[in-house]
């Protein structure tokens, strides 16, 4: 291993000897057929991914990959919604292969691979809980995790799908109410599970906990009040946000409750920090990175971030869980300016729900369009 290798590892080893899981925010075809998924894991320190609607619109989108399969079925006639949950399914099988020695090597608690519902079931119970068991069926390996959003539609859905035992990644969390609402419902699916007779130990979720979104949308408030307290604040909320968060998480997973299914060797729903490529240049792009370490969580990175964390990545330890009284602060400073956490944080679901439903829609039409080339091609 060349010397720069041996400090690239170093960066990204030092950050798992922290406690925090390295997940890819990403996932095509053309990277798992290079042997590009297999190189992260093995250089790294890779040990999951993630995948989203607008993920898979870009992959699939670009049609690169897909040609052959997409040709089967066109000449099988399948509807534009059949083709597309192949092929997501095929991926993600296929990357839940090869992570697959992860798992093993981790009891489950990594080696995983997230596939999301359709997201326009974020507002149905009842459709999302069939979908996920459908996912589940389909991809039928044991590292798969379900995404659901947390909506309020989506809480009781991610209750029964943990209560039959499908492992579930709870998605655009961005508030603090709803990520205590969200560990309230893993734990109640929990509690059914083990009614059940399931066994826990084989059942395992992660809470989503949205970053740089939150920077976005109130730096651009900031910058309109103008004045130097609000422009002393940009940069300061999407980290006080999540480390209030990983306090709600370290208050759940020791109260009364959770103690209660310990017993029965259940796992704690670790906080992952999403969104966390920096979308203003004036940040460094590993600040959601350097600044969110904390024992027991997963990072999910853009390739780019992942990159530039391997490259130039401060890991300084735990920058957590010491800053609790600060992040009250900063986020009370930002509602003394006039700035409503609640309307932002709601804000930023409805939006996140509406991208993602674009972006499924712009794969739909992508693969229609393919479909009916292809099928034009065969007959």
């Amino acid at each position: 291993m060349t010397t720069e290798a041996t400090a690239t590892a170093g960066i990204l080893e030092s950050l798992s000897d922290e406690g925090v899981s390295i997940w890819l925010d990403d996932l095509s075809r053309k990277r798992i057929e290079s042997g590009n998924l297999a190189e992260l894991i093995a250089n790294k320190n890779v040990v999951g991914v993630t995948t989203n609607p607008s993920i898979f619109q870009a992959a699939i989108g670009s049609g690169e990959g897909y040609e052959e399969q997409l040709a089967d079925l066109a000449v099988r006639g399948v509807t534009v919604d059949e083709a597309v949950r192949m092929m997501t399914t095929a991926d993600v099988r296929a990357a839940a292969d090869i992570l697959r020695p992860v798992y093993d090597a981790t009891d489950g608690r990594d080696g995983r691979v997230s596939i999301e519902v359709d997201p326009r079931l974020a507002h149905n119970t009842a459709a999302t809980i069939a979908e996920a068991r459908q996912l589940a069926w389909l991809v039928d390996r044991p590292n798969v995790m379900i995404k659901i959003p947390a909506t309020k539609a989506g809480l009781p859905a991610i209750t029964e799908v943990i209560a039959q035992g499908i492992s579930v990644n709870v998605t655009l969390i961005f508030s603090l109410e709803r990520y205590r609402e969200v560990m309230d419902a893993y734990l109640a699916g929990l509690e059914k599970a083990a009614a059940k007779g399931l066994d826990l130990s084989g059942i395992h979720s992660v809470a989503s906990f949205f970053v740089s979104r939150v920077d976005s949308e109130i730096d651009k408030r900031l910058t309109a009040i103008g004045t130097d307290p609000a422009l002393a604040l940009k940069g300061r909320a999407a980290l006080a946000n999540a480390r209030l968060a990983y306090e709600a998480y370290e208050e759940v997973f020791a109260g009364d409750r959770w103690t209660a299914l310990t017993g029965a060797k259940a796992n704690k729903q670790r906080p992952l920090w999403a969104s966390t490529g920096v979308k203003d240049p004036a940040y460094k792009d590993t600040l959601y990175v350097d600044e969110l370490v904390a024992p027991g969580t997963v990072n999910t990175m853009p390739e780019a971030t992942l990159n530039a964390t391997a490259d130039h990545g401060e890991i300084t330890g735990d920058t957590v869980t010491g800053g609790y009284a600060q992040a009250r602060a900063d986020l009370a400073a930002v509602e003394a300016l006039g700035i409503s956490y609640d309307e932002v944080v709601t804000r930023l679901e409805d939006e996140g729900v509406a991208k993602f439903e674009v972006a499924w829609q712009d794969l739909l039409d992508a693969v229609k369009k393919s479909l009916g080339s292809k099928g034009a091609d065969a007959a």
